[in-house]
């Protein structure tokens, strides 16, 4: 099969609500994707036996500034709206999963440029292959001591581990208290090697420790109770939505690599066959269906997030509905990009399990992804308890 780059649809947002970038910087970053679309095909085979990228895939998406999306321009980065991140982030999950993953994780965290001071910033991202790796999946433990704060503690699932040069850390000085991002460097972090797992190999999304490393005040701020040094709207989306909605693109992405990656199939002639598969109305029927749920489910996830944005600026009720509802919506695009998957697999029928099928790894990598607590289905228990008239059950969203 050929790349799913071949013929991956345009995809285009207008949202009047939200000034999109400059178009340059998108069609660059876009044209970079391409350009490297046949370098990542050709090192496909180790993403899986490194369970890692390959330093020179890794190396050639930095380079391309694919890890610096949302860094401010106060310091020369891109700063990407919130539509035009999405666009990047699907066309690079369309090509492969993994590098959509490591693209939106690396280069939404490239925000943290957001919450420290300038100077902090220009030297975190003076190098232009930095990357933060990060993981919310567990509180270590904070002790504030003088200009700063010794942190300890394992955290699992820190993408793109092995080529991170800054790891950032949720950490507490007590059970209950204020939650806090702690920034350590590359040298004082232990990188546990435990990434076996069936999907989304190739992010080296292993566990980490940190004991007893000094992290300065200046490299910490808080979780939850954003005070950002940059005004721009990425900086100011509450916590608990600009993370899922970071990621929140790679699904959808997968799931329109597959897409294409099935006309591609089903436009060919198997060996014996008097026909395309394509010419099979029930085939027909499941392209047409998987097209419409693809657009119905990033349609209800562009519309959450317009009105998250949109509510900002009202506050009170509104605005905690609009979180509430938005964190169900990247669960359903979640949901909605595995039946789509499925069921081009079953329409592509043995060809699917061979590993030589875009198809067979779109299984995989967005099974993966669906498994994250951000695209998970219990995020739809916030929102029906919101909409049940209860509290929303947690800080967290």
């Amino acid at each position: 099969m050929v790349s799913p780059m071949t013929h991956l649809s345009p995809i285009t947002v207008r949202q009047p609500m939200i000034k999109d970038t400059g178009p340059d910087a998108v069609s660059s970053l876009l044209d970079a994707l391409r350009r490297l679309a046949p370098l990542i095909q050709e090192r496909r085979d180790a993403f899986d036996k490194l369970r890692r990228l390959p330093d020179e895939v890794f190396e050639a998406l930095a380079d391309a500034g694919l890890f610096r999306l949302w860094l401010p321009k106060a310091v020369d980065g891109p700063e990407l709206s919130l539509f035009d991140f999405m666009r990047v982030i699907e066309t690079a999950s369309a090509i492969d999963g993994s590098v959509g993953w490591l693209i939106a994780n690396g280069g939404g965290m490239s925000r943290a440029g957001g919450y420290v001071g300038r100077a902090v910033a220009r030297d975190w991202f003076a190098d232009p292959r930095s990357f933060v790796a990060a993981a919310t999946g567990a509180i270590g433990t904070a002790t504030q001591v003088t200009r700063g704060y010794r942190v300890t503690g394992r955290w699992p699932f820190g993408s793109g581990a092995h080529h991170a040069s800054r790891f950032m850390v949720l950490a507490a000085e007590a059970p209950g208290a204020p939650t806090l991002c702690c920034y350590a460097g590359r040298e004082d972090v232990t990188i546990v090697d435990n990434w076996h797992v069936l999907g989304l190999r190739g992010t080296g999304s292993c566990d980490f420790e940190l004991h007893d490393v000094f992290v300065p005040a200046a490299h910490v701020h808080p979780f939850l109770d954003l005070a950002p040094s940059d005004p721009g709207l990425v900086y100011r989306i509450p916590a608990g939505s600009i993370f899922p909605w970071s990621i929140s693109a790679v699904p959808l992405g997968i799931a329109r690599g597959a897409i294409d990656a099935f006309v591609e199939y089903a436009s060919r002639k198997g060996p014996g066959a008097s026909a395309a598969l394509r010419d099979r109305e029930a085939v027909q029927a499941t392209v047409g269906r998987a097209a419409a749920m693809h657009r119905a489910a990033r349609a209800g996830l562009v519309e959450a997030m317009s009105e998250l944005v949109a509510a900002m600026d009202t506050g009170g009720e509104r605005l905690v509905t609009a979180r509430a509802m938005f964190r169900a919506a990247p669960s359903y695009a979640t949901e909605t990009a595995v039946s789509i998957i499925d069921m081009l697999a079953a329409s592509a029928g043995s060809a699917a399990i061979f590993e030589t099928c875009p198809i067979e790894r779109a299984v995989r990598d967005v099974r993966a992804a669906a498994r994250h607590v951000a695209l998970a289905p219990g995020n739809y228990v916030v929102a029906g308890r919101v909409g049940l008239g209860l509290d929303a059950g947690t800080s967290r969203f």
